[in-house]
């Protein structure tokens, strides 16, 4: 079905990986993550399936540098 549909490069969790990243993205807390994607432990959402992405990773540490420098 992937290969007909133009998607045999998508792996079976890569949804769920955007899924979190984006989620996170957005302003959804971890809990909230966690939540959604059925898991019990925090850290399994964090570690595994949320991404950091380069804009925002820039912007969180643009945000602490006003923070400490003004």
């Amino acid at each position: 079905m992937r290969a007909a549909a133009g998607l045999d490069w998508l792996r079976l969790h890569d949804p769920r990986h955007a899924c979190a990243t984006f989620l996170l993205v957005s302003g959804a807390s971890p809990r909230t993550v966690m939540k959604v994607l059925g898991h019990s432990q925090i850290g399994l959402t964090i570690n595994t399936y949320a991404h950091v992405l380069p804009d925002i990773e820039r912007a969180a540490v643009d945000e602490a540098a006003k923070h400490i420098f003004g």
